[in-house]
């Protein structure tokens, strides 16, 4: 199993459509005992939190996020947790808005220190 969450911040390596999380975004993320949760902000988002699930390498999760210019949004999101070469957390995920139509996929990693 990939190390724990608790206590880092990561960032999408690719900016996604206007509106959403972007490579200025950073998750600030906490684990504990099986959950996982997260406040996120940057670029477009203004105030972001996700609330979850981990079970080994996989993260289950809704997130709902405020926007710079007002929208508020909610979804879905699976990840696979993995260990990168230089020791970093990278997440692979498949998300799906729930409040409105979208979907698609998105890497976040670890900052590097």
């Amino acid at each position: 199993m990939a190390r724990s969450l608790d206590g880092l911040v990561l960032s999408p390596v690719a900016d996604q459509a206007p509106g959403q999380v972007g490579a200025r975004t950073r998750f600030s993320y906490r684990e504990q005992d099986g959950r996982v949760w997260a406040e996120y902000a940057g670029g477009d988002v203004a105030r972001g939190h996700l609330v979850g699930t981990r079970h080994a390498d996989t993260l289950d999760f809704r997130y709902v996020q405020l926007t710079r210019d007002g929208t508020t949004s909610s979804g879905h999101c699976v990840s696979t947790v993995t260990d990168l070469p230089d020791g970093r957390v990278r997440l692979d995920e498949a998300w799906e808005w729930e409040s409105r139509e979208g979907s698609g996929t998105s890497v976040v990693e670890e900052l590097a220190d």
